[in-house]
């Protein structure tokens, strides 16, 4: 006779989370019916795109309860290649600003 032992979320969790990703839906609808323009929507929209994708692997995919060492795998590549991005990002505005003063 084996005895496994299984973990059991509580539905309340589950519950909690599918509010907060009702309500985060909602805020993210009302950027646009509100007519929000600029860095101002897109910084929300992307706030909240995050926020809803982070509830959704945290608590939906389990993530939460794995150990620190698979978290860092999932996790840090994707840090990585924004941080590259942003550099990038930066360096080919400063190679644009420097073509603009210097090449007539």
């Amino acid at each position: 006779m084996t005895t496994e032992h299984t973990q059991q979320h509580p539905i309340g969790l589950y519950v909690k989370v599918w509010i907060w990703l009702f309500v985060l839906s909602t805020l993210s609808y009302l950027v646009d019916f509100f007519q929000l323009q600029g860095y101002l929507r897109w910084g929300l929209i992307l706030l909240f795109m995050f926020l809803k994708a982070g509830l959704i692997i945290s608590v939906f995919m389990h993530v939460n309860w794995e150990a620190l060492a698979l978290k860092l795998v999932l996790f840090l590549p994707p840090i990585a290649i924004l941080v590259l991005i942003a550099l990038m990002s930066i360096e080919g505005d400063y190679t644009f600003l420097n073509r603009q003063i210097f090449i007539p």
